[in-house]
C-alpha cells in the first residue's frame, strides 16, 4: 500500500508515496527550497507543488519543525512565527483537497526508524535525533514514542543546542569534523545524564556522512548509530501516520 509523505524543514521541502510494506519511497522524491519568510502560505504552497508532482490523490501525511498536537502547530522554532498556534492540518487539507495528519518531524523520522531501520526491535529507552537545520529529537520507550521532546532546546553553554551543535552551525561557523563532533559529544553526554538512553540513532542528512564523525564522538556510554532512512525517514514516518488516521 502506498501513502503520500512530506517533510517540512528548515531549507526544503520534500516528498514521495511511499511503499508501506517496505518502508521506503515508491518513486524518487521531489524537493522544492523552503521559502524564506517560511509563512504559512508559502510553505503550503511549496508542500501543494511537491504533491501535485506526483499527480496524488488520497491520505497525505506532512511533517513540521516544531511541537504539533492535534493537527495544531505549537511552535515555530525555524520557520515564521506565524506557525504558532496555527490549525496547520485543517489549512493543508483544504489546500490540497486531500485527508492530511501533520506531526513533528523528529517524530515521524523516529517512528519510521523504529519501524523500519536502525531501532527496530530495540527496546528500552532509545532516542532519534536529526541534526540539520535545527536539531529535532524523537524518544521512545519500549518502542512508543513520547511526542514532541524538542530536546534541540536544551540549554548547553547558555543558548540553545541546536545554535551550537546543529548542521547549519557546522556550515555557518565553518567547523571541521573534529571541532562539530566535540560539540555533538556535548550535547549527547547532555542528553545521556538526563535520560541514560541505551541507543542513539543520528539522522538527518548528516547521516549520510556518519563515517566522518561517528567515530569521533566519544565518552558516551550509549550506543551510538546512523539512521539506516538517512534523510528519507520523515517523509516514511509522515506517510506511517497518515496510514493510521
Amino acid at each position: 500500500m502506498n501513502v503520500f509523505g512530506v517533510d517540512i524543514g528548515g531549507s526544503g521541502i520534500k516528498g514521495a508515496p511511499v511503499d508501506l510494506e517496505r518502508g521506503d519511497l515508491a518513486e524518487p522524491r521531489h524537493k522544492v527550497l523552503t521559502p524564506h519568510p517560511a509563512t504559512p502560505e508559502s510553505v503550503i504552497d511549496g508542500v501543494k507543488e511537491v504533491v501535485d508532482n506526483f499527480g496524488w490523490s488520497g491520505p497525505v501525511g506532512i511533517t513540521f519543525p516544531g511541537v504539533v498536537t492535534d493537527g495544531i502547530t505549537r511552535t515555530a522554532a525555524n520557520v515564521d512565527k506565524g506557525w504558532v498556534d496555527l490549525n496547520a492540518q485543517d489549512l493543508l487539507g483544504e489546500r490540497l483537497g486531500q485527508p492530511v495528519t501533520v506531526l513533528n518531524d523528529a517524530d515521524a523520522a523516529g517512528v519510521a526508524e523504529m519501524t523500519f531501520g536502525a531501532g527496530s526491535g530495540r527496546k528500552g529507552t532509545v532516542f532519534l535525533l536529526t541534526f540539520g537545520t535545527g536539531i529535532g529529537s524523537a524518544l521512545f520507550l519500549d518502542g512508543q514514542l513520547v511526542p514532541n521532546t524538542e530536546l534541540g532546546h536544551l540549554e548547553l553553554h547558555g543558548h540553545d543546542a541546536e545554535k551550537h551543535a546543529s548542521t547549519k552551525a557546522k556550515e555557518d561557523e565553518d567547523l571541521s569534523w573534529e571541532h562539530w563532533a566535540k560539540r555533538v559529544t556535548k550535547y549527547l553526554a547532555h542528553v545521556e545524564m538526563l535520560f541514560s538512553p541505551s541507543l542513539f540513532i543520528i539522522g538527518g542528512g548528516v547521516s549520510r556522512k556518519a563515517d566522518k564523525f561517528l567515530p569521533l564522538l566519544d565518552g558516551i556510554r550509549a550506543e551510538i548509530v546512523p539512521a539506516q532512512l538517512q534523510n528519507n525517514a520523515g517523509i516514511v514516518g509522515a506517510a506511517m501516520a497518515a496510514a493510521k488516521h
